[in-house]
């Protein structure tokens, strides 16, 4: 009996590092999801401006136009049609909605005006330009 005791006390020689392991890469897959979940809109070439404020607020939309006049609405392509039905259900659930609009320098200006105007009829007042800070 009393060995039995004995064996159950003795000190481990090695550490089993396994759990921490898991851990880790729990949070790694963690970090990598969430930082990519972050970032919003379809990568274009901005056109430079020396004067530019950040203008990003939590609840901005992004609307994109690339250079071949494709129009994205928080990176998910959409017509026209489709951008205003969502604004409209956005502007809705958020009066003071902020549009962020980043085209393509590019993208043809026709696409442009009439991105904007589809916000002027929706009443969207918050509507930032990107554009590159100039160097």
């Amino acid at each position: 009996m009393s060995a039995d005791v004995k064996g159950d006390n003795q000190p481990y020689d090695d550490i089993n590092i396994t759990p921490m392991l898991d851990l880790a890469y729990v949070l790694l897959v963690t970090f990598i999801i969430m930082t990519t979940a972050s970032v919003q809109g379809v990568k274009v070439k901005s056109p430079m401006t020396t004067a530019a404020n950040n203008l990003a607020k939590p609840q901005t939309r992004a609307i994109t136009i690339t250079a071949d006049g494709s129009v994205y609405l928080d990176a998910y392509p959409v017509s026209m049609d489709q951008l205003r039905t969502n604004l409209g259900q956005y502007k809705a659930a958020n009066p003071n909605l902020p549009v962020v609009l980043k085209g393509d320098a590019e993208a043809q200006y026709d696409k442009v005006m009439e991105v904007l105007e589809i916000a002027k009829r929706l009443d969207i007042t918050e509507i930032g330009l990107v554009t590159k800070r100039a160097q």
